[in-house]
């Protein structure tokens, strides 16, 4: 009988076209829109700072010493044009009406600094809100620093290893997949557990609320059937939404990187399907699974309890910023899962499944959350049935 409703219920659903939008078409296109907007942005804003011609005003270049070092770098470093100033005052007010991108500031005694062999500081003013402003600055300080040193130590007599006695390197032991996996694994349970949430919001108010108000939950409650068995196939319907919702989100995932440009760069791309195993799938969904039965134990209540459509969505929708904020937790570095986070809703999945990415997740910690958050999807399919046992909901 459970199976029957369940069928029932999910054919109803399956016919509405803004629950199927939620439940496959948004969390499938979701990841390749997302990554080829970002790509082709990335890409644009990294082609035009490239490309942007850097206006450089120069105060204080008496000898025209640093001039001539600026205008030997070569140009595949982006495109110049030099220009003399008076003073720093004009070229600050030039740089802020963005008649110049980049300022160089020569102090007044920088010969008398040279000769003494003296550190020489020079200012560099920008607009650090502009893209690309910055790096080329730091690209064009490097050089005059590098040419500086050079001269330096040959009046000094002096190679560069001489003054250089320890040359030390920091070597990354962190395999490529852990390296992904703390990159990644912020965004992908965020968006996993967000489209887990929304697949099941609306055919929890659907199968609820709205039966009360088309008026059919009253006549469904007149069968000889136990109210439990209704509850727990209308629950399975929802259930099923959402990880269907989750699960085309990750369908998507594998779409975005087969078929965008990111599947040109093959190190990464075999990285990734290391990542995408049978196993790695398989534990998401045991994860994703008892916190998708606890987000539908506590939205069919506040749905059994709403007298109207609207209400129900007014209410459930600012509750998708409290259930799915935790999630964000993943974005932040340092919070790792241990003995207190796996007690946090949410948070435990997330951190759990970042580990996951990354390779590194024990088995003790996988049970841990899985069994955790089994034990709150108990609790809240148990106050959903008592809330659906109450007349005074249904019949409101």
């Amino acid at each position: 009988m459970i199976f029957r409703i369940f069928r029932k219920e999910l054919l109803d659903t399956l016919r509405d076209r803004r629950t199927l939008m939620t439940m496959l078409v948004i969390p499938i296109l979701v990841f390749p829109i997302t990554l080829n907007v970002f790509l082709a942005v990335s890409e644009s804003f990294e082609e035009s700072a490239n490309s942007k011609t850097m206006k450089i005003g120069i105060v204080g270049d008496h000898n025209k010493n640093y001039t001539r070092q600026l205008e030997q770098i070569p140009a595949a470093v982006g495109p110049k044009i030099i220009i003399v100033f008076k003073d720093s005052l004009t070229l600050r007010k030039a740089i802020e009406a963005d008649r110049i991108q980049l300022g160089l500031i020569i102090p007044t005694n920088e010969s008398t600094l040279r000769a003494k062999q003296q550190t020489i500081a020079l200012n560099w003013l920008l607009d650090a809100s502009e893209v690309g402003r910055s790096e080329r600055a730091n690209l064009y300080g490097s050089s005059l620093q590098a040419n500086a040193e050079k001269e330096r130590l040959r009046k000094l007599g002096l190679r560069a290893e001489q003054i250089k006695p320890l040359s030390i390197q920091t070597i990354n032991c962190a395999s490529d997949k852990k390296m992904v996996g703390q990159l990644a694994g912020g965004i992908l349970p965020y968006i996993f557990i967000a489209f887990g949430f929304i697949g099941c919001m609306y055919p929890a108010i659907d199968l609820f609320t709205g039966e009360k108000e088309r008026g059919t939950l009253e006549t469904l409650l007149t069968v000889p059937i136990g109210r439990w068995k209704i509850l727990i196939g209308k629950m399975l319907v929802v259930v099923s939404s959402g990880m269907l919702a989750a699960s085309c989100s990750l369908l998507g995932l594998f779409i975005s990187i087969e078929f965008l440009d990111l599947a040109q760069n093959k190190e990464l791309l075999e990285v990734i399907h290391g990542i995408l195993t049978p196993y790695f799938i398989g534990s998401m969904l045991a994860l994703l699974l008892p916190l998708v039965i606890f987000f539908a134990g506590v939205m069919i209540p506040i749905a059994i309890y709403a007298k109207s459509f609207k209400e129900a969505q007014s209410i459930i929708t600012p509750l998708n910023i409290v259930m799915v904020l935790p999630a964000m937790v993943g974005f932040f570095p340092g919070i790792e899962l241990n003995l207190n986070t796996t007690l946090i809703p949410v948070v435990n999945v997330v951190l759990a499944t970042k580990e996951l990415i990354a390779g590194t997740l024990s088995l003790s910690y996988f049970f841990s959350v899985f069994g955790i958050m089994c034990l709150l999807a108990l609790l809240s399919v148990l106050i959903s049935y008592k809330q659906f046992g109450k007349e005074s909901n249904i019949l409101s």
